[in-house]
């Protein structure tokens, strides 16, 4: 039995939609803050599952989550992930994703949990300093978080790899994850039909901005600092379809009954510029919006692209939908069915 946390979410609804597509065995946690209801009634229709509404910081009722069903895996999405709110509100944070995280390690450990893979995020690398020819970030880069999503992450990390470390029967997985985007590879009479996707209040990622200001749900976008030192001056990111990085958790699974614990980056290891996102958006949906040039800001590094080597070579994973212009259609057909 596979247990999801935080599986009516983005990418967690994207994980159980695939496990379930493989009529596997899956139990789903989540207390509904950020996913939704709606999610978890779609999700049932590809196959039924045990659905529990349920706070990670309510102890006793996850304990008693571990003594009803016999898990194997945990896969654990639920967290909060917003980098401006962890700097106005940090123990929020560190209450959330870091002491709910210890306390699900501490019952995976008891209840005999083989395999624990961890939803990381690239933050906990900060702003790293890329050397000489060197554009992309490795999993031995430094990992110095500047702000307390990043650091609550890596607090996390460090709990799963200790559990390892005493604990002979317990394998841990930790994907650090660059930008998320896209919505559910879903075609019906060859259309496009995401049945899954991404939904934020508020939202903060670029590309479900860019498609919200097509749909004129927004009435702009920003470029927040046109003066980085990329070739339009605007900063770079690895963009990494949501259905590829699922696919990452699931094949981990697999990893990890013939391999050791490991922690990977995953992203495509090549970047788009916020302008080329903005050009592509209107290239694809073949529409014009207004769009306002601003200011820095603060903590923004010029590029943060992956460098996926090490999932590549070690779990032969390899990328189905790392296509920009599927990425945003795909985003785009999910937005315009949101009320």
């Amino acid at each position: 039995m596979i247990l999801i946390t935080g599986g009516a979410g983005y990418i967690g609804s994207h994980v159980a939609k695939q496990l379930l597509e493989q009529a596997r065995d899956i139990i789903v946690i989540d207390n509904l803050s950020t996913g939704f209801q709606s999610t978890i009634d779609t999700l049932q229709k590809i196959k039924k599952f045990d659905f529990i509404n349920l706070d990670l910081n309510e102890f006793e009722k996850v304990v008693e989550v571990f003594e009803k069903y016999n898990i194997e895996t945990v896969i654990h999405f639920a967290a909060f992930s917003q980098v401006g709110e962890s700097m106005q509100n940090p123990m929020k944070y560190y209450m959330n994703n870091t002491v709910n995280t210890t306390h699900l390690v501490k019952c995976a450990s008891i209840y005999g949990v083989k395999k624990f893979i961890f939803s990381s995020t690239a933050a906990t690398y900060g702003e790293p300093t890329l050397q000489g020819n060197k554009q992309t970030i490795t999993e031995e880069f430094d990992t110095k978080p500047i702000n307390p999503y990043g650091k609550s992450k890596l607090m996390s990390e460090q709990v799963i790899k200790d559990e390892e470390k005493v604990n002979k029967y317990f394998k841990y997985c930790i994907f650090r994850y660059f930008n998320v985007a896209g919505a559910d590879i879903h075609y019906e009479s060859k259309e496009l039909l995401p049945r899954v996707g991404e939904s934020h209040d508020p939202e903060t990622h670029l590309i479900p901005l860019v498609v919200k200001t097509a749909l004129c749900k927004r009435d702009y976008i920003s470029i927040f600092g046109e003066d980085y030192d990329t070739p339009d001056g605007t900063c770079i990111r690895d963009y990494i379809h949501v259905d590829d990085l699922a696919d990452a958790h699931i094949k981990a699974i697999n990893y990890l009954d013939e391999n050791e614990s490991d922690i990977f980056n995953c992203g495509y290891g090549y970047g788009y510029s916020v302008k080329e996102i903005i050009d592509s958006v209107k290239n694809t949906m073949k529409c014009d919006f207004k769009v306002i040039k601003g200011e820095r800001r603060e903590g923004d590094p010029s590029i943060l692209v992956s460098d996926n080597t090490k999932i590549k070579e070690k779990m032969k994973w390899e990328p189905k939908y790392n296509d920009l212009g599927l990425i945003i259609k795909s985003a785009y057909e999910w937005e315009k069915n949101l009320k």
